[in-house]
Parts: structure tokens; C-alpha cells; sequence
């Protein structure tokens, strides 16, 4: 029999779920949105339309705003430029002394690299678990490659290797964005593993770190270079108990940052040390110097009874006389209040900050703090069962960035943001051949040229194009070069042409 019009008119609605016409009724008796479904054909289409009517945002009030992560940054092609200049310097420094390039993941066992962070592991950013295992995004600034490193090290079975190493970290605290901190930033990496005799490769490290800062000309810069065994061994002279080593030299490498008088407060109130012990070490911490005050430190009748310290001064002696002979000695001070607050360092450490200079312009000083630190932690690659002394540091990208930047800004310097080296360009109409033709002769000789990408551009565009890149040399064709089987080249400072002859 044949079924009533009602019926025939929305057959497929009709085979429908009870539950399917129960999402659909909902969403028709909804006033904001409207759902218009037509030949439904199937659960999955209505699955599918209502999820995409609940997901939709609004056209007029969207819900999100366009922004870079806090602590994170776009770099412009400008930027680029600058950043490129200085990673090329230090890379090129690297290899000049011997360096593989080296690369492991940008995250790592969540247990491996919070092993030696002590305070500062609640910094790290964790991962979400997606397949059994915890993991974590390298972190900081001197430490986040040596952790990989080492672990690298005790994986492969390397007894002996000189590395380098670029790439991004990530560190979860507020950003300074001002002194070129970020929760997302790049860093650069040297460390010599291996069993060598004493100082010499900790001298050629520091030797690097004048050569770097040397050559990207920031200006003055000092060294300051310490021991973490002289750091230990003045706590135990001054009356630190043991157990707040640890927390003490997290305070004490806070000056420079902040006053004595606020350190003292911070160990004395909040950490609970006794105020005689933290006058005491007041009176060390606040010394620096070169040699004489190595030699000094002989005398102390503290230090010299001490096996730590006395080890740390004998060692720092010796490189001393290799920094003397690398003829970088005066970049370097004997600085007691460097504390390096990570307790892996288990020899020399070190740390390089600009210094103001007297020409500077009255306006807000370019001071970003350390550009680049390190030391020797001969114990890390132990803890994966490969005992393998280390000696590294680390290179401060961002913070010299931050200080070339502004630099950039202050002066108005223009920064020219390709290497195209040739344009080549066209009076007349009905060229787009011959210069197609041309441009794949210069890339395929090894050439950077461009073109404009118009069938008929006008020459006054192109010159002005050239003008505008920083692009030197233009190459020009038109039917005179053609007829005559030459180019006009034109140099684009000075304006001035020269025909060559094309070579067939």
C-alpha cells in the first residue's frame, strides 16, 4: 500500500535513532544557534554537524587573543640577522679549538634531568605523559645540555670527547624580558670530557670565552672565577653546618644581584643561620681579585688548614699561570662570592659579565647580567654508572642579543636582511623569458640574484626594490642586450653602468 505524503516526504529522518532525535530536538529548541541538517544520511553526519555547531565560535566575539606565549617572542628578519652573526661567531670559535657538533632531544626522562637540580627543579616544564614515561624540556641556561651530555656520555661508552652544541631550552619562571630573559631561549654549549691533567683544559675554556666576547665586540668584560671546593671549604671554616651548604650557597650567589646586608638578612632570617657564621662569611665573600689574593688566601689560617680549599687554591694557581700564558689573565678575577647556586660544579667555576664603560650614554645602562658562565662537574656523568670528568660552559645568546638589539635601536643602524647579491631586471615588456632564463644561469653558478614576480614590472620599481633590499648589483636586459649579446650591469650605490658580454 502506499505510505501517506507525511512519510514520503523525509524518508531518510524517518530511520532515525530515538537518541539521534533527541540531540537534534535540543539543538532546534536552542535560541543562540540554529542547526540546519539537510538529507541527514547517517548518525555519524549528525554526530558530526552538532559537534561542529558547539565548537564554532561566534564570528563577533572571538574567544581567544593573538599573542606569543609569556616569555616567548617572534624574532623578525632583522633579528635574525643579528642572531645568525652571533651564533655563526661562537660555532666558528668552537670548531677553531676542535669541537664535534653534537644534538640530543629537546626533552629528556623527567628523573634524569631533576636528579641534580636540588630548589631550582620545580622550574622545569613537565610533559604531560602520553605513552609511560615522565618526561621534561630541557632546562636553564648552564646546566640543561650537560645533563643530556652526560647522559649521552654513559650511553654510548665515550671516555674522551670535545663537543658543542646549539639549541633551544626552557625554563618555567617569570621572564625579564628587559635583560634578555625567557621562558623559551636559545644557548650554546662547549664541553670537554676526559681524563687530562689538571687546568689545562679549564684554561682553554675561559681562553674561548674571551675569544667570543672579544670578537663580538660588546665592549669590557671580566671573568670571575672561583672553586667550588674553596666555596665548601670557607663554609666549614666559618661554622656552616653541612646539611645548609647547599641552601647557603644558593644566597650567597644572589650578590651582585642584591646587597650584602639583604643576603646576610636572607641567610640569617629565612634560612636560620647563626649571625656570627654569616659575618664570617661576609668577610670572604666580599674579596676579589688576581693573584695576590690567591696568595693571600695561602695565608688564611682557615682556608690553608682546610683539604678542600687548599686542593681549589692550588688548582686555581696552576690555572692562573696557563690563563697567563694564553695571554688572558687580566680578563680574569678571583671572585669568593661566586657561588654558582647548582650543586653539580665540583671544581672550578666561572662567570663572564660586561662592565659599563665611560662613554655610554646617559640613558638606561645595557646591563643583562651574565653572558656566559660554566665550570667542571666531573661527578654528573658518574650518576649514570660511567664515571667521566667534565669541563664546560656555556654561551648567554639571548642576553647578547639583548644588548645588540638595543644597541641597534640606539644608533638607528639598518640591518640588511637577505644576501641577495644580484637583481636582474628589465626595461621592456614581454621580457619574463630571457630574465627567467638569466636568473637560473646565476643560481645555478652559485649566485644569490632575484627577480621581481611581474610579467612587465617597471624599471623605476625594480631600482627602487633594489634600493630598498640593500641589494648591490643589478643585471639589466632588454632588447638592446639582446640584439647585441651583452647585460648591462649597474652598480646600485653609486648608479653607475657597464656592459659586459653574455657568454654563450
Amino acid at each position: 500500500p502506499a505510505k501517506p505524503a507525511s512519510c514520503r516526504t523525509m524518508p531518510q529522518l524517518g530511520l532515525l535513532h530515538r537518541r539521534v532525535w533527541t540531540v537534534l530536538l535540543g539543538q532546534f529548541l536552542r535560541p543562540p544557534r540554529v542547526v540546519c541538517i539537510r538529507a541527514v544520511r547517517s548518525h555519524s553526519q549528525v554526530a558530526e554537524a552538532v559537534l561542529t555547531s558547539q565548537l564554532k565560535p561566534h564570528p563577533e566575539k572571538p574567544n581567544f587573543v593573538l599573542k606569543t606565549p609569556k616569555g616567548t617572542r617572534d624574532l623578525s628578519p632583522e633579528q635574525m640577522v643579528v642572531r645568525e652573526k652571533i651564533l655563526n661567531m661562537v660555532v666558528s670559535c668552537f670548531k677553531r679549538h676542535g669541537a664535534k657538533g653534537l644534538d640530543t632531544p629537546a626533552f629528556e626522562l623527567k628523573e634524569i634531568l631533576t636528579e641534580k637540580y636540588g630548589e631550582d627543579s620545580g622550574l622545569i616544564y613537565d610533559l604531560k605523559d602520553q605513552g609511560g614515561e615522565l618526561l621534561s624540556l630541557r632546562y636553564d641556561l648552564t646546566v640543561s645540555f650537560e645533563v643530556p651530555f652526560a647522559r649521552y656520555l654513559a650511553m654510548n661508552k665515550v671516555k674522551n670527547m670535545k663537543r658543542y652544541h646549539v639549541g633551544k631550552v626552557w625554563r618555567r619562571e617569570s621572564p625579564t624580558v628587559a635583560q634578555g630573559r625567557f621562558r623559551e631561549f636559545c644557548q650554546c654549549d662547549f664541553d670537554i670530557a676526559g681524563e687530562f691533567d689538571p687546568m689545562i683544559p679549564d684554561a682553554e675554556c675561559l681562553k674561548i670565552i674571551c675569544e667570543i666576547l672579544s670578537g663580538l665586540q660588546l665592549g669590557e668584560f671580566l671573568i670571575k672565577v672561583s672553586d667550588r671546593r674553596i666555596l665548601d671549604g670557607m663554609f666549614a671554616v666559618c661554622g656552616v653546618p653541612e646539611s645548609k651548604f647547599h641552601t647557603v650557597c644558593s644566597s650567597v650567589d644572589k650578590l651582585g644581584k642584591m646587597s650584602w646586608e639583604d643576603v646576610r638578612y636572607e641567610m640569617v632570617v629565612k634560612k636560620g643561620l647563626a649571625p656570627k657564621v654569616a659575618d664570617r662569611i661576609g668577610d670572604y665573600v666580599q674579596c676579589h681579585g688576581g693573584m695576590s689574593l690567591l696568595e693571600q688566601m695561602f695565608q688564611d689560617p682557615g682556608l690553608s688548614q682546610n683539604k678542600q680549599a687548599l686542593e681549589g687554591l692550588e688548582d686555581l694557581k696552576l690555572l692562573f699561570e696557563y690563563l697567563t700564558l694564553f695571554g688572558v689573565a687580566e680578563k680574569i678575577s678571583f671572585d669568593l662570592s661566586l657561588a654558582r647556586g647548582l650543586d653539580y660544579y665540583t671544581g672550578v667555576i666561572y662567570e663572564a659579565v660586561l662592565l659599563p664603560t665611560p662613554d655610554q650614554p646617559e640613558e638606561e645602562p645595557l646591563t643583562v647580567g651574565s653572558v656566559a658562565a660554566g665550570g667542571r662537574y666531573d661527578g654528573l656523568v658518574g650518576m649514570f654508572g660511567h664515571k667521566v670528568p667534565c669541563v664546560g660552559l656555556s654561551i648567554g645568546v639571548e642576553r647578547i642579543f639583548s644588548i645588540m638589539e638595543q644597541r641597534m635601536n640606539m644608533f638607528g643602524e639598518k640591518i640588511r636582511t637577505t644576501e641577495t647579491q644580484v637583481f636582474v631586471a628589465t626595461p621592456q615588456k614581454n621580457f619574463l623569458q630571457e630574465r627567467l632564463k638569466l636568473i637560473a644561469e646565476l643560481w645555478d653558478a652559485g649566485i644569490k640574484a632575484e627577480l621581481l614576480y611581474k610579467n612587465n614590472p617597471k624599471l623605476l620599481a625594480q631600482l627602487h626594490y633594489c634600493e630598498n633590499s640593500g641589494i648591490p648589483l643589478v643585471v639589466i636586459i632588454g632588447e638592446k642586450e639582446l640584439k647585441e649579446g651583452i647585460i648591462t650591469l649597474r652598480t646600485v650605490a653609486s648608479r653607475e653602468e657597464v656592459s659586459r658580454c653574455q657568454q654563450k
